[in-house]
């Protein structure tokens, strides 16, 4: 029975919450400053040239580049209100989930995962904000393996391909860490500021350094090659979150010929024939309608777009059928769901005060470095300072093809006492009660192994009509055996990692309580983790 997550977060206590939103509204008072947020249009035009449905990563790059073209009207549209000054906070990222800038989503139970969560069911945090689920992540900026874009473009997808996408990745690109920026994959003066954290543990060295032990190198994952370990890069700026909004609405918010609104929940595309002619969408709870002379575009998320597609009447028409939806395009509208699963139950102690443990950080000191210098550790992404990327048993190591990531945590879901990662993250009470309770703020650290291509696949159907009802996730986690095989190679790895002297040295030792469900089996055996990764 595991404790699942692609990520875990170490945070600030919500006492100081208060002060970093005065303290932050004070210095960004001005107006004039390109980081001044947008505004919700009240009154809204009855046709543009363009409708975006979901302000997130991708919407807010589309208002920003369509815009660019004076004579197109483009109206964007966002279920979720404005992200505030809390979230631009990269250390407290879990405070932002499962809060009104999160849809909330859970999957449905299955017997194969997630059977160490509360009634079986993982998390799944969507941003309900503009920028979306920038707003809501841990910041991490990771581009994806060449071959992926390639094989996408293989499959008959002109300029998917890794060398025609590398250029725009640049052009968005604002890397500031000059010994990246300075190469061929990366590029300064885009939109998206990137960096490393400015504030970083002794654990974060002593991952890198664990990796080159075991013999891979210290490389910029997001460059020629991305088998390795390095310090995580991330999507922030001088200390603090760059969301896509910040990123890319904000500096363009004055244009004419973008209107945002917020508060905007779309319930139905408007289909004449087999053209999409506009949209309805509820705002304040009045329905409204607005139509679009050139194209409406659905960038609400791998969950949010299905829905409104099924709701509009496009996807499997037995399921339409069975919702009584008339079906406009039979469609296979849900499903080849697919989701990188982590294995967040790997704990290690260590003997010396170095770990990113909440009441060692949770003091004005730190909120004051962040305010005044965006430095200090509340820049830590999530609590999330290394990523690498390793080769399996079941990976062909020459290919530059891995098939499991490590999020390096400095920290676990014990450092905080159980107040926040905990729920988060999902994690039953039972699980936490046996296995982290006995080691809360203790110095610890994590790694949560990662799949990078999972064979199994689920789909999503819709419960209702009703657009404010959530869709069914039905994940089907490791249904593919091969799943969990590849997962547990990536676990005994991590615990190889454990046993370099970069991590001896502070005696890093793995969390010697079990996971609850799987005491039966031989401890940490090949059955065991099998039992534990689920």
């Amino acid at each position: 029975m595991a404790v699942l997550a692609t990520a875990a977060g170490l945070t600030a206590g919500l006492w100081m919450l208060p002060i970093l939103m005065g303290m932050m509204g004070y210095m960004k008072y001005d107006e004039l400053n390109p980081e001044s947020h947008p505004r919700s249009k009240r009154s809204l035009d009855t046709e543009y040239d363009f409708i975006i449905v979901g302000g997130g990563s991708a919407g807010s790059v589309l208002a920003n580049r369509l815009t660019e073209i004076s004579q197109w009207k483009v109206l964007l549209l966002e279920a979720g209100q404005d992200e505030n000054e809390v979230s631009d906070v990269p250390a407290v990222a879990a405070y932002l989930q499962m809060s009104n800038m999160d849809w909330q989503y859970k999957t449905e139970p299955q017997p194969t995962a997630c059977l160490g969560l509360v009634d079986g069911r993982c998390n799944w945090p969507r941003g309900k904000v503009l920028g979306g689920s920038s707003v809501l992540n841990y910041m991490l900026y990771v581009r994806g393996n060449r071959r992926d874009y390639d094989s996408w473009e293989e499959m008959g997808n002109p300029g998917w391909g890794y060398d025609s996408l590398l250029n725009y990745f640049k052009k968005s690109e604002d890397n500031r860490n000059p010994y990246i920026a300075n190469t061929d994959y990366h590029s300064t003066g885009g939109y998206l500021t990137v960096q490393e954290a400015p504030w970083r543990t002794p654990l974060a060295t002593a991952f890198v350094e664990a990796g080159m032990e075991m013999g891979y190198e210290n490389r910029d994952g997001n460059g020629e090659y991305q088998t390795g370990f390095m310090i995580a890069q991330g999507t922030i700026r001088r200390g603090s979150r760059c969301s896509a909004a910040k990123a890319f609405l904000r500096p363009v918010r004055n244009r004419p010929n973008l209107h945002i609104a917020m508060g905007a929940h779309v319930s139905k595309i408007l289909i004449d024939g087999k053209i999409a002619r506009g949209v309805e969408f509820i705002r304040n709870g009045k329905p409204q309608r607005v139509r679009a002379t050139r194209e409406v575009i659905v960038s609400a998320g791998a969950i949010n777009t299905p829905q409104l597609l099924m709701l509009s009447g496009i996807g499997p028409a037995k399921h339409l059928h069975e919702m009584g939806i008339p079906v406009v395009q039979n469609a296979p509208v849900g499903e080849n769901l697919q989701d990188h699963i982590a294995f967040g139950g790997l704990v290690f102690l260590v003997d010396k005060p170095i770990s990113m443990m909440q009441s060692r950080y949770e003091n004005l000191n730190s909120v004051i470095q962040y305010a005044m210098y965006g430095a200090g550790p509340l820049t830590i992404l999530g609590g999330v300072e290394g990523l690498a990327w390793v080769n399996t048993k079941y990976a062909n190591s020459s290919d530059d093809f891995p098939d499991i990531e490590f999020h390096f945590v400095a920290g676990s879901a014990s450092s905080d006492g159980g107040r926040q990662v905990k729920k988060v993250h999902g994690i039953s009470d039972r699980v936490y009660n046996e296995m982290l309770k006995p080691i809360q703020y203790k110095d610890t650290w994590s790694v949560l192994p990662m799949i990078l291509r999972p064979y199994s696949k689920g789909y999503l159907r819709l419960k209702s009509t009703n657009p404010f009802h959530k869709i069914l996730i039905y994940p089907n986690y490791m249904t593919d055996e091969r799943d969990a095989k590849i997962l547990v190679e990536g676990t005994k790895i991590a615990i190889a990692m454990s046993q370099t002297q970069a991590f001896q040295r502070f005696n890093s030792r793995l969390n010697p309580n079990r996971m609850p469900g799987c005491k039966h089996l031989e401890p940490w055996s090949d059955a065991y983790w099998d039992c534990a990764v689920r």
